[in-house]
């Protein structure tokens, strides 16, 4: 299902990993060296026990029912349980407020990480979005950028890191748009698996349409994992994970590679028109 821009009027910036929506507050956390991006604190994981308990029992199943979730592909997350209990990658296209809830809801019983644009974290919602795993990825600090790499590490030690490899949010957005170069850093770098997934849409009834003035219902797909190729050289490597991601999610969202609007890999060019 695919929605006209001019009717739907969604602002999509000129760049393709730029983000529209407007965060209203910034509490002032400086995302350095010594920030925590990961919270080991007892305090910290117990209030993770209590919204973990609120996921399961509530988010979870009104997240299903108002977005009209569709999970598929899930086969491919049980066959490939032990391989996953080294540490997994995860990537999909990024398209609704609610979309990570939906990729939680996925992995389950595994609890996911993952990596998040750091305003959304110094945002209104912010500690909501550490609580459910937000790692932010600082934007001026280098010495916060190797902190927040050594988390990914830490992370990928037995457990789950997801990634929105088109590096913002656009709702509603139907081609899949470039990726960015990270996902297939760290696939590399730490020798991880990545499992692509794809948010697609499907046409909403009548009482979604008129009552709650919903556009699409979504469908999150399941592909199976891509391996970093140990015969490439490393930089060819890691543009090979990127290019092999693009393309399964593209084609779980029922979309031919060969005709998405845009190259797998992201260059600075502005996006193609519509």
């Amino acid at each position: 299902m695919r929605f006209d821009p001019k009717t739907d009027k969604y602002p999509y910036p000129e760049y393709t990993d730029r983000h529209y929506l407007k965060i209203k507050k910034n509490d002032g956390t400086v995302f350095d060296r010594n920030y925590p991006y990961l919270d080991r604190s007892k305090r910290f994981r117990f209030k993770q026990f209590l919204t973990r308990v609120l996921l399961l029992l509530v988010v979870f199943p009104v997240a299903r029912i108002r977005m009209g979730l569709k999970l598929e592909g899930r086969k491919n997350l049980k066959k490939n349980k032990a391989l996953f209990k080294k540490g997994v990658l995860s990537c999909s296209n990024h398209v609704h407020m609610w979309d990570y809830i939906c990729v939680m809801r996925a992995v389950l019983p595994r609890r996911p990480n993952v990596l998040v644009w750091a305003p959304n974290v110094s945002g209104e919602n912010g500690k909501l979005v550490r609580l459910v795993g937000g790692i932010p990825i600082p934007e001026d600090d280098a010495h916060g950028a190797a902190s927040c790499l050594k988390a990914a590490k830490e992370v990928l030690n037995g457990g789950w890191l997801h990634i929105y490899a088109e590096g913002s949010m656009w709702e509603y957005y139907a081609p899949v748009r470039p990726f960015k170069s990270g996902i297939g850093y760290f696939a590399c770098q730490f020798d991880k698996p990545v499992v692509p997934m794809a948010f697609s849409y499907r046409k909403p009834n009548w009482v979604r349409r008129k009552i709650f003035r919903q556009l699409a219902c979504f469908t999150l797909s399941i592909g199976e994992p891509i391996f970093p190729d140990p015969l490439l050289p490393r930089k060819t490597r890691e543009t090979d994970v990127v290019t092999r991601c693009h393309a399964a999610v593209c084609r779980l969202a029922g979309i031919n590679p060969a005709e998405n609007l845009y190259p797998p890999v992201f260059d600075r060019t502005k996006r193609i028109d519509f």
